[in-house]
């Protein structure tokens, strides 16, 4: 099955120096204070414009819905966070921490080029994540407040499961997920001319010009090429995914721009996984959060310098499961 889901790591210098990576920008005080005449009748009157959407956005609905349909006829996108099917002994998460926050899906500051799949560092937030979200005129008003709940609930659960400070925030933020479809490509550049106005021509095509193939995808910054150590993220979601699948692309997006930037096909009961075997977050997941953040491993640690440290954590988080 083709790649849906996607991370990418990117330096600010990469990026032209994104915004010097501060994470407190700020929105622009809109500039239009010239007087409006008064309506004949009241604003609330009348009826709000209903935008027809695209034939092309029309047809990614369709096509997104059958793709959600298809994988839960097979048992896909399961919600139960694994269970006594989904065993799994502490050896197992070492390994699937290496191939999962050690190594990346792809290589520093080259787009979507498959990296070499070799170990890397130790890649985290030492700073407070602060996650907002921006919808997109396309996607309902009622289905944005039912997101504004859902990652407000999964960013406690990424808090309590790594430990860290991540909270989901009105004004202010350092992890941007912007929920936009093809009707909102316009949003979409003043967005990012906003919160990444410095960003290389190539980097900002692939947030504008998305494969199909590709559900969402998030690229995180750190301050510079030799630093592992994150300040700023942004996710992209597709409006026109059906309720479960823009679920899904929260839940592993999110956790990915935290540090757990890889997939791997051994890796189970896990979302980081491209079998779609789960939609989202699983308990393992959650320990593998927990490794992480524990103080011990700092970004840029190898391979070699975590492993030691990730063992205790396994045997100690497994409760002396059978190695």
């Amino acid at each position: 099955m083709r790649r849906r889901w996607s991370h990418i790591l990117w330096s600010c210098a990469a990026l032209a120096a994104l915004s010097a990576c501060d994470p407190l920008m700020t929105d622009p005080v809109p500039a239009d204070t010239k007087p409006q005449a008064r309506p004949d009748r009241p604003v609330t009157d009348l009826e709000p414009e209903q935008k027809t959407p695209s034939q092309q956005a029309l047809d990614l609905q369709r096509y997104y819905a059958r793709v959600q349909e298809d994988l839960l006829a097979q048992g896909l996108l399961r919600t139960d966070g694994g269970g006594v099917d989904t065993p799994f002994t502490d050896q197992m998460l070492v390994r699937n921490f290496e191939r999962i926050a050690l190594a990346e899906e792809y290589a520093r500051g080259a787009g979507l080029q498959p990296s070499s799949g070799d170990l890397g560092e130790i890649k985290k937030w030492m700073i407070p994540v602060r996650v907002g979200v921006t919808f997109g005129d396309s996607l309902p008003e009622a289905d944005q407040a039912k997101d504004r709940g859902i990652l407000s609930s999964y960013t406690r659960r990424l808090s309590r499961a790594s430990g860290h400070s991540i909270s989901f925030v009105t004004s202010q933020p350092n992890f941007h997920v912007l929920v936009m479809g093809e009707d909102d490509k316009d949003q979409l550049r003043t967005t990012l001319d906003r919160i990444a106005p410095n960003m290389e021509a190539s980097s900002r095509a692939i947030f504008l010009n998305l494969p199909r193939a590709i559900h969402c995808l998030v690229v995180a910054f750190s301050d510079s090429n030799s630093s592992s150590a994150y300040r700023q993220a942004i996710a992209l979601v597709r409006t026109e995914h059906p309720d479960l699948t823009r679920r899904a692309c929260y839940h592993e997006e999110l956790a990915q721009g935290l540090g757990l930037a890889n997939d791997d096909p051994n890796a189970r009961p896990s979302i980081f996984n491209d079998d779609e075997e789960f939609a989202l977050l699983t308990n393992h997941d959650e320990l593998l959060l927990k490794i992480l953040y524990d103080p011990r491993l700092l970004p840029g640690m190898t391979a070699d310098e975590a492993r030691p440290i990730v063992q205790s954590l396994a045997q100690e988080l497994v409760e002396g499961g059978p190695s």
